[in-house]
């Protein structure tokens, strides 16, 4: 009997060592038994070094991948049996959907896959205080600016072994922040520039509840529609082991407590039919029912409390129905709420020139934001962006969507990482995503943010992205004219 000691986690660095190994010699399944081991000590690299790589499907390397982060400390036993048999002649073991070892692959694989996906939805970040981390060049494509001195930290129980495996995800989704993630499995920390996998952690190590959860608890329970509540839905999508970091969680058992008593309110109200029409009870039953037209959704956003810290003043989009083409942004900045226009600062004045040079015009075009209200941090008579989160972003998506679908345009151009989250629902790199796409139903065109030019430090750098950017214009113009065409 041989035995194979690999980490105590997802170890897929040791196990691909040790199948090397293991392969070379043609040792079968049942002469292996697999340890787990804060200190392996057998069949690491330096041990499988001389020997050949295992060519495999890449159906099974997609499977390995997955597995090794499942908690059953049997996974890299019957990995291993998996291996052996494809590498001994059953190249399409994986197609055999009965197979007892099969089966049992793929629902353990189908179990990481789901732990992954709750942990995309379900971590919760809190401020925790000043960061000294920052991007070296202090600019990103969104154009917001990445100095800043807070950092927020979250805490997260997975089932299985996956921190490392949605350490990409969180990463790119939260690039801009200094963020820490707490599990007791291991931990992640990102200062901006550098990903660090740290020791496991304990719930007390975790920060208590900040001002913004209290806000938007108090915001979750006045927009909860107990005639809409179904428990059993709830629990399906949103388990109950995650109940307890989500902040709105907290207020879940007295809604389902109170719906009855609700629901009757709302019952009487409505049959009461008062005369004179309240305008905040039109805006509540234009939401339910839906605006009809662009005018009264901008009615309802303009009377809809902000979905982000920061201004109350709502900045509605600007352009005829129809247009040729939509640009989409992140937020208003400081001129935009101060004039209520949207691209009216130094970021619009950029546009408004790389426009002119691609032959567009603005007055032709529907100009708007992800984000409808100003987001800023007070510094003296100051009012310092401060980039919009995932999160908020997706609480604008519902407007975004419903604008676009009522202005109809032939091309949306989404400017920036935040307006391509926003149309799409995916942390979308703008660098990487460029060009042309879909977006909410239409075509669409991904480029950066004008704000992202201003921020360039070297001049050279600035005049190149800009000429990329004006040539992006052209390319949109002409995809708009074509989709225009084939209207």
């Amino acid at each position: 009997m041989i035995g194979v000691s690999l980490h105590d986690g997802a170890d897929i660095t040791g196990f691909r060592a040790a199948v090397r190994r293991l392969w070379a010699s043609r040792t079968p399944p049942d002469q292996v038994s697999w340890n787990l081991s804060a200190e392996p000590d057998l069949f690491g690299e330096s041990a499988a070094k001389d020997a050949q790589p295992v060519v495999l499907p890449r159906v099974l390397a997609e499977l390995i991948g997955l597995v090794v982060c499942h908690s059953d400390t049997e996974r890299y036993a019957l990995l291993y049996q998996a291996v052996w048999r494809v590498s001994c002649g059953e190249h399409r073991l994986l197609e055999v959907a009965s197979d007892p070892l099969v089966h049992r692959l793929e629902t353990m694989a189908k179990s990481v896959r789901r732990d992954i996906h709750k942990m995309h939805a379900f971590v919760r970040f809190r401020e925790v205080g000043d960061s000294h981390g920052g991007d070296p060049d202090g600019c990103d494509p969104d154009g917001g600016d990445s100095d800043g001195g807070e950092r927020f930290v979250a805490w997260f129980e997975p089932q299985h072994h996956i921190l490392e495996a949605v350490s990409e995800f969180f990463v790119e989704r939260f690039r801009s922040m200094a963020w820490s993630i707490l599990t007791p499995r291991g931990s992640l920390h990102w200062d901006r520039t550098r990903l660090i996998v740290g020791p496991p952690a304990r719930r007390e190590d975790a920060p208590a509840e900040d001002g913004f959860e209290a806000g938007w608890r108090v915001y979750y329970e006045n927009v909860f529609n107990p005639a809409r509540l179904n428990p059993r839905a709830m629990r399906q999508h949103m388990p109950a082991k995650y109940w307890r970091n989500l902040p709105e969680a907290a207020a879940i058992p007295n809604l389902i407590r109170e719906s009855p008593r609700r629901l009757r309110t709302m019952l009487e109200r409505e049959a009461a039919q008062p005369t004179k029409r309240d305008p905040l009870k039109a805006v509540a039953a234009m939401a339910q029912q839906g605006p009809r037209t662009l005018e009264e959704l901008n009615r309802l956003i303009a009377a809809s409390p902000p979905l982000t810290p920061g201004a109350d003043r709502a900045v509605l989009g600007e352009g005829p129905i129809g247009a040729a083409i939509a640009f989409v942004g992140e937020q208003p900045g400081d001129h935009e709420d101060r004039e209520g226009r949207p691209f009216v600062g130094p970021a619009g004045q950029v546009l408004d020139k790389a426009l002119a040079e691609a032959g567009i015009d603005r007055a032709q075009t529907y100009l708007t934001n992800a984000v409808k209200h100003f987001k800023y941090e007070p510094r003296g008579k100051k009012r310092l962006h401060k980039r919009p989160n995932p999160g908020e972003v997706k609480r604008y998506r519902w407007w975004l969507h419903k604008e676009l679908a009522f202005v109809r345009p032939h091309l949306v151009v989404a400017l920036g990482n935040t307006a391509l989250l926003g149309l799409t629902g995916e942390p979308l790199s703008v660098l990487k995503s460029r060009g042309p796409l879909s977006l909410a139903g239409f075509p669409g065109y991904a480029t950066v943010h004008p704000s992202y030019l201003l921020r360039l430090p070297d001049e050279a750098g600035r005049e190149a992205a800009y000429r990329q950017f004006s040539d992006d214009l052209r390319r949109a113009q002409a995809l708009a004219i074509d989709a225009a065409a084939a209207a």
